[in-house]
């Protein structure tokens, strides 16, 4: 397929990169740049989507899963100030489950129906390492089926210095409690310029790297993130991929990159201003021109929109989530979409893009089930 893009066919700013496109030529820095600048989407898309195209034809994935969020109790409440789901206690919008009430929650929401529970949390220090621990042990237990994808490296790390222990210990002792993969959460932009602004303190770049390295290392699965639209510069964006990149070169653990944009309402950024669907796109064609070792790469519907997600298709994605049903972090922050999608619409939406819908679990493994089942 790549074969047959004309680099002619393209306005003379993308000739060049489109020739390098055509030929799979890794892009560099300089052509990582002119994604993010050309003015030029649609050509951009195309050229995205003949890299989607020809890696994953015309299969679009998603999954049958759920989120559960244990607390949004967070010592870093003021840290993160792009961040509208951290609270400090007494706060009306905090909350701290019990064991039972996780397990509570994640039975009504699908239990061993779906395939993988997506779990994050605050940095609570009354729920550490051993609370954790049992949390997976039980849900492991009553939903045996059902893949844990949990913790972000902020997470982890947290874990590590509360107990002193290195984050090896901690991923190794929460893999033996059930522990199946990592999400992608808590990369922002890795750019200290960056950090410095919007999450000083926090678990800085190379400290997330490590995370993932090690989780890798450990036969750990994991995502990768990158939030957009704030106050970050395109040589931020661009640095950001790279290290992805030379991350997923040494380690080949990563699953799916996932762009978020950032939501402006309750938090302490003092931006008032939302991402543009254009924007949305070009992040996401960005990313599968520049991340050509990430197998996949994720429009996530609840914050885009289905509509948008649709459209994201031919600019690169080949994955739009899951049905998910209860989604805190992004709505808290503003997001408008709704919070649940049945299978068949997602299928729906899928099929009036002109893709073929296929549910996966959480490593990309078809899943088959009977005509008639829905979650």
């Amino acid at each position: 397929m790549r074969s047959a893009l004309d680099p002619s066919h393209f306005p003379s700013p993308l000739r060049d990169l489109a020739a390098k496109v055509r030929d799979g030529v890794r892009l560099d820095a300089a052509d990582a740049t002119l994604c993010f600048e050309t003015p030029d989407l649609l050509h951009l898309g195309q050229l995205a989507n003949v890299v989607r195209r020809e890696r994953h034809g015309n299969i679009a994935y998603f999954n049958l899963n759920r989120h559960i969020n244990p607390t949004n109790l967070c010592v870093y409440t003021y840290n993160c100030k792009f961040c509208s789901f951290a609270a400090l206690p007494g706060e009306a919008h905090a909350w701290k489950m019990s064991h039972e009430e996780v397990y509570e929650h994640a039975a009504q929401q699908g239990g061993n129906a779906v395939t993988e529970f997506h779990i994050v949390s605050g940095l609570h220090a009354e729920l550490d390492l051993p609370w954790y621990e049992e949390m997976l042990r039980g849900l492991k237990q009553r939903f045996p089926d059902v893949h844990l994808k949990a913790f972000t490296a902020i997470e982890i790390g947290f874990f590590a210095k509360l107990h002193k222990l290195s984050i090896e210990e901690v991923l190794v002792r929460l893999r033996e409690a059930g522990l199946g993969s990592l999400p992608g959460g808590g990369a922002e932009i890795f750019h200290e310029e960056v950090r410095q602004i919007i999450c000083d303190g926090k678990l800085d770049a190379n400290e997330w790297i490590e995370v993932h390295r090690q989780a890798h290392q450990l036969g750990l699965k994991s995502n990768a993130t990158m939030l957009y639209g704030h106050v970050e510069g395109i040589e931020h964006k661009v640095d950001h991929l790279m290290r992805l990149r030379t991350l997923q070169d040494d380690t080949g653990g990563f699953n799916t990159f996932i762009p978020l944009a950032y939501h402006p309402e309750n938090n302490y950024m003092g931006l008032k201003y939302h991402t543009t669907g254009t924007e949305d796109l070009r992040h996401l064609a960005t990313a599968r021109l520049v991340l050509d070792n990430f197998p996949h790469i994720k429009a996530y519907w609840i914050m885009i929109t289905p509509k948008l997600a649709q459209v994201s298709l031919s600019f690169g994605a080949n994955d739009i989530d899951g049905t998910v049903v209860e989604e805190t972090i992004y709505h808290m922050a503003g997001a408008s979409t709704e919070q649940k999608m049945s299978r068949s619409e997602l299928e729906r939406i899928v099929r009036e893009a002109g893709f073929e819908p296929v549910e996966r679990d959480t490593l990309y493994n078809r899943v088959e089930r009977p005509v008639a089942a829905s979650a």
